[in-house]
């Protein structure tokens, strides 16, 4: 076989017997080749969003728009997802997914502060320590989730035990682990620890020349947030909002363990009707349902990219 190596002269070296160093490369690939082989690497990734997202999503776009009896085309599933329980579904939803994304957003940012301006011994550590954690906890969800709460904070269970021993009864002033706010504070057990990890690569992008600049020129710590670090964090800010928005609007397992359906939300009505848990036969009112979340999803994460452009300008 021919040797497909080339040999290379040194820079600055004569040729001829013995005059420069020749060092040995292999060969260069022909250019399409070189092309083929750079698009082989994103083969697996293609394939996963191909298989996972773009079939599900054309499966989802044909069967809401067909009768699940007879194959025809028509628009009663989007009428029917649009009216009644579902409508309601679709406002349940909201209003958690808007609760479950403010509130955590805000404690999330002020964590991510406190750890961002933290100085002196063990604050690298410390900062290892929450960063780990919050990445565990992140991840937490689902049926361990639901039951984790159940056992603490339920009308019987251990800290409301507690917290009746000191006369502060929780269920005695309207709290109550099973309505739409219970199960708010039960994602904020996820959705703080996410914001964490999302925000501060944001507050780390804030230059400290930016607020040395501020403070020569006689701006206090608030003026400083107000005109400089404020507008520039905001956009980062507002585009982990919609993650977190996007992340509880998406949630089913949590919400289903805990309350068994008993609170309208679009994944649990989406789950029943799939698996004809209360009419037969309306799998595809279950996709109509599907694709109102498609198009809320869509109009999240166009925010999001517009946000996150706008963040990068500055945090680059």
């Amino acid at each position: 076989m021919a040797d497909t190596t080339e040999l290379v002269t040194a820079p600055g070296s004569q040729t001829g017997p013995g005059a420069g160093r020749v060092s040995r490369r292999p060969a260069r690939l022909p250019k399409p080749l070189r092309a083929v082989v750079r698009l082989a690497g994103i083969v697996p990734f293609a394939a996963y969003i191909i298989i996972g997202l773009f079939i599900p999503l054309i499966a989802v776009l044909i069967g809401a728009f067909q009768s699940s009896s007879t194959g025809a085309w028509t628009f009663s599933n989007i009428d029917i997802a649009a009216h009644g329980a579902y409508l309601k579904g679709f406002e349940n939803s909201l209003e958690l997914s808007l609760i479950a994304s403010i509130i955590p957003g805000i404690f999330g940012l002020l964590i991510a502060y406190a750890i961002f301006t933290a100085k002196g011994r063990g604050s690298t550590a410390l900062r290892q320590m929450v960063i780990t954690a919050s990445g565990v906890f992140a991840n937490f969800g689902g049926v361990p989730l639901a039951f984790l709460f159940i056992s603490s904070l339920a009308s019987t269970a251990l800290i409301t035990g507690w917290l009746n021993n000191i006369g502060v009864n929780l269920y005695g002033h309207g709290f109550t682990l099973f309505d739409l706010f219970g199960v708010a504070v039960v994602y904020m057990y996820f959705q703080i620890p996410l914001m964490v990890l999302i925000i501060l690569p944001a507050l780390e992008g804030l230059r400290p020349a930016w607020r040395e600049a501020a403070e020569n020129l006689g701006a206090r710590s608030w003026s400083y947030w107000r005109h400089v670090g404020g507008p520039v964090l905001m956009p980062s800010f507002l585009s982990c909002l919609m993650l977190l928005f996007g992340s509880a609007l998406s949630a089913y397992a949590t919400a289903a363990a805990l309350t068994g359906g008993t609170i309208a939300l679009v994944p649990i009505q989406i789950g029943n009707l799939l698996n004809g848990n209360v009419v037969a036969g309306q799998g595809n009112v279950g996709k109509a349902l599907s694709l109102g979340l498609v198009l809320i999803i869509s109009v999240v994460m166009v925010l999001y990219v517009m946000l996150q452009r706008r963040a990068a300008k500055w945090l680059r």
